[in-house]
């Protein structure tokens, strides 16, 4: 590590507000699963996020101009791995998403996101020009719609929709002239209707047409917003305390310590927890794009913002998710919701932006 590299330029502000998050997250996964068949699982999760923070000091001691250097091999072996999904990958409710190394279930995509960010920050650090010409537009867009067409063959509609956000940002940092972000809008609504035939599911449909009215099929494809709606309505404005959320602790919202882990935490903390929970994400938000905002170059910067983008578009769409204005995607909410994929992804996300930061003094 060069001497000009030490951890007092380390955000340990953010760090807090990351492990506060998470212990809230381990909180109500206890909560929400004691005396079912999930009991323990919190245990687990303290495991993971151990393990997180371990790979988040260790990724930021890696220098991240290194992994710069190296991301179009990774950018290959990523592809390489979500073609191993689809011809190797372990069945399970008629999706393949994982791995099975016996020990432990390896997801691709989820690690996906984070060697597309260093992928696009690479590839816009090397184009100095102010403004995007159309051909470049187009070479940055197949870069993201390749991995995002491998995983909706899984299909995995949710994890496909998360590399959205590091494509739009990219693109926006990287100089899009407002012409051709008008032209992929219309292009988009183009295609909607070819991709609404052929691109989904019909499971996948089923969710689209639920969230405009779940109560069509209260039973089957509506249950899960409805009973979210109500648990985070009978939150009230201060909650009905840990362990007294009746839809919780009643086993009526369904997996309540993954996807839907906000509506638990609204039932039992209410309308002030809820507000709370968001202000955190709000702060962690902040301090990324103020790292973002005094990266040492232009990489940096797209670094620092597509994470930033990642975890914002997770909040918005799982929250949004839970209150009934998204479909339910499975998107989980970050740091809170169970899943060592999901809390290793984002500590080593976090890694990365340490990397930035601790660098800013370098020459």
């Amino acid at each position: 590590m060069s001497r000009y590299v030490n951890y007092r330029d380390f955000d340990w502000v953010l760090l807090i507000f990351v492990l506060i998050i998470c212990a809230l997250g381990v909180t109500e996964i206890y909560s929400a699963t004691r005396q079912t068949r999930f009991d323990g699982i919190q245990i687990k999760q303290i495991y993971w996020i151990f393990a997180g923070i371990g790979i988040m000091f260790l990724m930021s001691l890696v220098s991240y101009q290194a992994l710069l250097e190296n991301v179009y091999w990774m950018y290959i072996v990523s592809i390489i791995s979500l073609i191993a999904v689809l011809i190797f990958g372990r069945s399970y409710l008629g999706a393949r998403r994982w791995i099975d190394f016996h020990f432990f279930h390896f997801q691709p995509s989820e690690w996906v996101k984070l060697i597309l960010i260093l992928t696009m920050a690479k590839y816009f650090s090397e184009y100095q020009d102010r403004e995007l010409p159309f051909r470049e537009l187009v070479k940055a867009g197949m870069i993201v719609v390749v991995p995002m067409l491998l995983v909706m063959k899984q299909p995995d509609l949710g994890t496909a929709l998360t590399y959205v956000p590091i494509a739009v940002i990219a693109l926006f940092l990287g100089g899009m002239k407002i012409r051709h972000g008008i032209i992929m809008v219309l292009i988009a609504g183009v295609l909607m209707p070819v991709i609404w035939h052929y691109g989904l599911k019909p499971y996948q449909k089923q969710r689209l047409e639920t969230l405009v009215s779940p109560e069509a099929d209260a039973k089957g494809a509506g249950y899960q917003v409805i009973q979210s709606l109500v648990a985070v309505g009978s939150g009230g404005l201060t909650g009905k305390g840990a362990f007294k959320g009746t839809q919780t602790q009643g086993q009526f919202l369904p997996v309540p310590h993954t996807d839907f882990i906000f509506a638990a935490w609204a039932e039992e903390h209410g309308f002030v927890g809820a507000v709370v929970l968001l202000l955190l994400y709000f702060l962690v938000l902040m301090r990324l794009i103020q790292n973002a905002q005094t990266a040492p170059d232009r990489a940096g910067t797209f670094i620092i913002m597509g994470v930033a983008g990642v975890l914002a578009f997770h909040i918005l769409v799982n929250v949004g998710m839970v209150v009934g204005f998204m479909p339910v995607t499975g998107i989980p909410l970050p740091l809170m919701s169970y899943g060592g994929s999901s809390v290793l992804f984002m500590f080593l996300a976090l890694g990365i932006v340490m990397n930035v930061r601790m660098r800013r003094f370098v020459n």
